[in-house]
């Protein structure tokens, strides 16, 4: 299969070994891998920011870049969900219903990774070895908007030598919430604190979420609190040989 990766900004700007991990895991199932160069972002902070205009922009980009590929590969469930649940009502609202048709034709070949991985290409083992003690997040828009579900556990279950440990209270949130974080700060903080509490019950040697915005978070909260704890995207863990 010839697959289109959407990168997000935040991977391509924060995390690039992210996207490089992705290509790495779909190659070596033997599909081709695609980069479209137009790409820029879902226009999620936008629209939660309260400016749908200069969303709808990135609707029109996003929609134009990628509604000839055979299937799109987001690494990001919280860019996945955007593209997927609001990218055609965003433009109906703002009465481009062409924008609307083909939005809401390509958003059924826009998935997550681990969607892509299980639902798609029918596969749980992709070869991947990592001998770790691991502990697996649901970040909240691939838990709530998209409904992965247990896709990226059935994934980690087939890493060899990965031993997967439990994450109490898994469902709860992090805190993260893009500019909630700045804007309810004292409430973030907060939340972040219970997460990685429940994340240092696990003798978990790293935190995995589908999410690098949550990761970021987290991780940054792991680090002042001087925890051993590392944290990685689930690409990086499924490209792992060694």
């Amino acid at each position: 299969m010839k697959i289109a990766l959407f990168v997000t900004c935040v991977n391509d700007t924060l995390f690039p070994g992210t996207g490089r991990a992705v290509v790495d895991v779909l190659e070596r199932l033997g599909h081709q891998v695609v980069f479209p160069g137009g790409q820029s972002c879902c226009g999620q902070m936008h629209l939660n920011t309260g400016y749908p205009d200069r969303a709808l922009s990135f609707v029109e980009a996003f929609t134009g870049v990628f509604e000839d590929a055979e299937a799109v590969v987001v690494p990001s469930g919280s860019c996945a969900a955007m593209v997927r649940d609001w990218h055609a009502k965003l433009a109906a609202r703002h009465g481009r219903a062409d924008l609307a048709e083909r939005a809401a034709a390509l958003a059924p070949r826009v998935h997550e990774l681990s969607e892509l991985l299980v639902d798609v290409l029918g596969v749980t083992d992709v070869g991947a070895t990592f001998a770790r003690r691991v502990t697996y997040h649901p970040t909240c828009h691939s838990l709530r908007m998209l409904g992965i579900g247990d896709r990226p556990l059935r994934l980690l279950r087939e890493v060899r030598g990965l031993d997967l440990a439990e994450l109490p209270d898994a469902a709860e949130c992090c805190g993260f919430g893009g500019t909630f974080a700045l804007k309810n700060s004292d409430v973030s903080a907060a939340m972040c604190a219970d997460k990685i509490a429940n994340v240092e019950r696990t003798g978990a040697g790293v935190l995995c979420a589908a999410d690098n915005s949550c990761l970021m978070h987290l991780g940054g909260a792991l680090s002042k609190r001087g925890s051993g704890v590392q944290v990685m995207h689930l690409a990086e863990i499924l490209a792992s040989t060694a």
